[in-house]
């Protein structure tokens, strides 16, 4: 299997802090190497980690308040700078290629390397990206700003049954065809499909990072039973009025939306600076779901 793995580069809230980093994350899989949100000093992180910015292919931003993507320029102009050439793919709220090009026209900075931007949408649910691999999606999430969530979705490939080879001898060419997902008809005329002559090589792998985003149930059905889910928590219990006001979530609604979404672990994060004991923040979520786990910065979660 190709290796899935989550890297926690910072999941503080707004103000910086000694302790902990504001929101960005790693996403390996296989070859593939993608940035969720850059919060500021990002790319110190990432030198810090040992994890090569020249690797990534694809950033995926959230929204556009400062500690999910202040970071991102001067990314992008390292990169330049040390000599990228091949291509990087940006997705984000529609508003962040004008700011980009604002940047980058205002310190009359010429990309050596071509930069895609891809518009996020207010809709329901978008595809951004798929292949034999991984599958990329994004969807709203509830914020003060337009926000987004992100879902990745292990694309599996099927191995064909050896009691199917065994009972039908198939030819070299009808292996190919059942391998390449058509069905097979015997020699008495009978019609097997796909799937009942094939299993999965292994079980998908998905994960899904939610943040910012109030208490939404929607969500819900965007993230159903993924393997890992990243949800924000930015308060304890203690200050459900605080987490309305500012459209961000408990402890416990994060709990109670991996409940309901029957997801295999959580991880929280976004953690206000108020809270220094973030034991406690644990321990209360765990109260409503307890496959649950810190964000600390520098950690790693197989998927």
């Amino acid at each position: 299997m190709n290796p899935f793995e989550l890297t926690i580069i910072g999941a503080g809230s707004a103000l910086p802090s000694l302790e902990r980093h504001a929101s960005s994350q790693h996403l390996q899989y296989g070859s593939r190497h993608i940035l969720i949100d850059c919060a500021e000093g990002t790319q110190l992180r990432l030198q810090a980690l040992k994890i090569s910015p020249m690797k990534l292919d694809t950033i995926l931003i959230s929204h556009l308040h400062g500690d999910h993507y202040y970071g991102l320029i001067g990314l992008i102009n390292s990169m330049h700078l040390n000599g990228r050439a091949r291509p990087l793919k940006i997705y984000g709220p529609p508003e962040l290629i004008n700011i980009l090009n604002l940047m980058l026209k205002a310190s009359d900075t010429h990309l050596r390397y071509p930069l895609h931007f891809h518009a996020l949408e207010a809709i329901d649910s978008q595809l951004l990206e798929s292949d034999n691999q991984l599958q990329i999606t994004a969807f709203p999430v509830k914020h003060r700003i337009p926000a987004w969530g992100f879902r990745f979705d292990e694309i599996v490939g099927r191995k064909i049954n050896k009691d199917f080879i065994a009972a039908y001898s198939p030819s070299h060419e009808d292996l190919q065809h059942i391998q390449a997902g058509l069905d097979y008809t015997t020699a008495a005329g009978e019609l097997l499909s796909n799937k009942t002559i094939t299993h999965l090589a292994h079980q998908p792998r998905s994960y899904a990072y939610c943040t910012d985003t109030a208490y939404y149930k929607p969500l819900i059905k965007q993230i159903h039973k993924v393997n890992l889910l990243y949800h924000e928590a930015t308060f304890g219990k203690d200050r459900d009025d605080f987490a309305e006001q500012t459209f961000h979530s408990t402890t416990i609604q994060a709990a109670e939306i991996a409940r309901r979404a029957e997801v295999g672990k959580l991880i929280i994060g976004h953690f206000s600076s108020r809270y220094k004991d973030l034991e406690v923040l644990l321990n209360e979520a765990k109260t409503s779901f307890e496959s649950t786990e810190l964000a600390l910065d520098d950690k790693k979660f197989l998927i």
